[in-house]
């Protein structure tokens, strides 16, 4: 079953090694489980629902006004929604929940909401980590759950093209499509629960997206319901006619209308797949090597690049303590010390082609001192990294919020962008005598440029207001260097409500105008996820 107030199915536990937890002691102080508001102590908080007594009968089984059923769908996965949850002191809840089947449903639901005028906001996968999905305050507000509309339509052997309703989780997806001898290839951290319609809606990277493309790369077409009616995107290999109006609803984080089907671009599974590490000596050689590799244009399916002290702290959470201490002192004896950075690779396609391209990365890695690591670490990866966001589970039960934020810049100021952001996490709670863990990697390479993924930790306070007060700071300070960097305010992660009063500095007074407007055209109401990606709302 699908935890309530944390990440994943609440059977899988992420275990943290001894030595893991006396690291995290030595760098930020202990931790104190502070006990958690029970799921009753939050059904408490649910008001009455301020639906229409004649609509829910109308529309029965389809709405649900169940207080247990509002209270799931009242948050997502943001560092404020766990401790909203976990502390139990929600503001707003939506007053019902709804669970359409077909596109005749979403628009009879659409109807009703824009006759009572209240508001409607499109649910996925409730996964997203910036606030997409919350209902705001003193707005009657109903959910549209689109877990149901996960069917495979149509599958285009020929044109390599799928058809799948927007509500199918990512394993689901891949399931159908293996069955048939191919993959989409999209696998965003979140990919167990997270939907198609929710990557498009937020613009999703997935973390092979160097091989297969983003979302906005594989979307070829879509169905969407809207206040004003159906929208409907051919598939077309390309086309000169004008905008794409694609490019409205990719991103629109629902606020153009629900998309309930969606077609996208597939490719044959590949015959090989397999990860591989190797250790630099420093971040800038790292920065460089793997620069030199996207631009030349190595055929790799991914590249990570861990900053040293992410390096150092995968290691110690792995576990494996002798093993790992062995290998520190022989790497140490040739040169690679406390500063060294673990690089992790992907080869994609034959067997042949991705022989010759483990021997290109390899050969081109030498000549920044790129030394390959001889044991499993690529697919030790591998096998974890749909788990890794289990860890904020045990770590919050430890006493410590864990977050994460991202950004892509320049392949110039890359190095630069990545330690200011990460000094003013480091040093943004001294004035109370706090200490924060913070690292960086790149998950994402371009030719110009790549994204910076930043993982922060930081003791919780008893009082759930100080440690959401401690998040906002980290946050506010690091969002502004992004800004100052001119950075995106979202590489990943999408608007919301968290990322919204930093987007004019990267759209523009006129680039937010023609956005606003783009999405009044669909929806004149304002109904539409009210509150998300409108600048100044936090």
């Amino acid at each position: 079953m699908k935890r309530w107030n944390g990440w994943g199915d609440d059977s899988i536990h992420a275990h943290l090694p001894n030595g893991a937890a006396r690291f995290l002691e030595s760098v930020i102080g202990a931790g104190e489980n502070f006990p958690d508001a029970s799921f009753d102590d939050v059904l408490g908080r649910v008001p009455i629902s301020r639906l229409a007594a004649p609509f829910t009968k109308k529309f029965h089984p389809l709405v649900n006004t169940d207080a247990d059923v509002r209270a799931l769908h009242a948050r997502g996965q943001s560092l404020p929604d766990w401790i909203a949850l976990r502390s139990g002191n929600l503001d707003a809840f939506p007053d019902g929940v709804a669970f359409p089947q077909n596109d005749a449903e979403v628009r009879e639901v659409i109807r009703y909401a824009r006759d009572a005028q209240i508001a409607l906001i499109p649910y996925g996968g409730g996964t997203s980590v910036v606030g997409h999905i919350n209902p705001l305050q003193n707005i009657p507000t109903l959910t549209l759950d689109v877990s149901r509309l996960n069917r495979l339509y149509e599958l285009d052997e020929t044109s390599h093209l799928a058809t799948f309703g927007a509500g199918i989780l990512g394993p689901a997806l891949e399931n159908h499509l293996r069955a048939r001898g191919f993959t989409l290839g999209h696998f965003p951290q979140s990919w167990e629960f997270s939907t198609l319609g929710g990557w498009i809606a937020a613009r999703s990277s997935g973390q092979q997206s160097y091989y297969y493309g983003r979302i906005e790369n594989l979307f070829a077409g879509a169905h969407v319901e809207t206040p004003l009616g159906e929208l409907e995107l051919p598939p077309f290999p390309a086309s000169a006619a004008g905008p794409d109006v694609r490019e409205i609803i990719l991103g629109s984080e629902g606020r153009a209308g629900v998309i309930t089907r969606a077609t996208v671009r597939i490719r044959p599974v590949p015959e090989f797949e397999n990860f591989y590490a190797v250790v630099l000596r420093d971040w800038e050689s790292g920065v460089n090597a793997v620069r030199e590799l996207a631009q030349q244009r190595v055929g790799v399916s991914m590249l990570r690049l861990s900053d040293a002290d992410e390096t150092f702290a995968n290691l110690m959470l792995a576990g494996h303590t002798n093993a790992i201490q062995f290998a520190q002192r022989a790497l140490n004896a040739i040169g690679y010390g406390a500063e060294k950075c673990m690089l992790i690779y992907g080869v994609t396609g034959t067997r042949r082609e991705t022989a010759r391209v483990r021997r290109e990365t390899e050969n081109a890695l030498r000549a920044f001192g790129g030394l390959p690591v001889p044991f499993l670490i690529g697919n030790v990866w591998k096998k974890n990294r749909f788990r890794a966001p289990y860890l904020r589970n045990t770590l919050w039960e430890m006493g410590y919020a864990l977050d994460t934020l991202e950004t892509a810049v320049p392949w110039s100021v890359i190095r630069e962008t990545s330690n200011v952001i990460k000094q003013v996490i480091r040093n943004g709670l001294n004035e109370s005598g706090e200490r924060v863990l913070v690292f960086a990697h790149l998950s994402h390479v371009y030719n110009d440029g790549a994204s910076i993924y930043v993982t922060y930790a930081f003791r919780r306070a008893r009082d759930a207001n100080e440690t959401l007060a401690r998040w906002h700071k980290l946050k506010t300070a690091a969002s502004h260097i992004i800004v100052a960097q001119r950075g995106t305010i979202s590489h990943q992660h999408g608007v919301g409500i968290d990322h919204a009063p930093y987007l004019i500095a990267e759209k523009g007074a006129l680039g937010i105008l023609a956005i606003e407007n783009s999405l009044r055209a669909f929806d004149p109401y304002g109904m539409m996820n009210p509150g998300k990606q409108v600048v100044g709302s936090r």
